[in-house]
């Protein structure tokens, strides 16, 4: 599955009416997220059942600054519509395998309790 460019009509709708999201921010003056461009299209041929995003932080800026992008590349894991990775930096092959390996096997139950006792402590 080839990798998909999301844009600030769609991102919201992406994120939330599929399981598994993976997005990488980019853009097209940035040296190393053009060395990770290869590693993520991989990854979204091996992972068919993930999603593969890209946002381009130029394009979409008020998507860049909504996600409070400081640095790129910057990858975001959603599952089930909720924010449970965010990182600067890419990733080499292995890192990403075994981030999409554990954002598959999170228990959405217990990442949904934790979210809730969290807000609760918070007030």
């Amino acid at each position: 599955m080839a990798t998909k460019a999301l844009t600030q009509q769609d991102f919201d709708e992406v994120v939330t009416s599929n399981d598994i999201v993976l997005v990488d921010f980019w853009a097209d003056w940035c040296g190393p997220c053009k060395q990770f461009a290869p590693t993520f299209e991989a990854s979204s041929e091996k992972h068919p059942d993930v999603v593969h995003a890209k946002v381009d932080t130029e394009a979409e800026q008020a998507i860049a600054a909504a996600a409070n992008i400081r640095s790129i590349p910057t990858i975001m894991a959603f599952r089930e519509g909720i924010l449970v990775y965010n990182q600067a930096g890419a990733l080499p092959p292995a890192a990403l395998e075994d981030l999409l390996s554990q954002v598959k096997q999170l228990d959405m139950d217990d990442v949904r309790q934790q979210i809730a006792q969290a807000r609760a402590d918070q007030g």
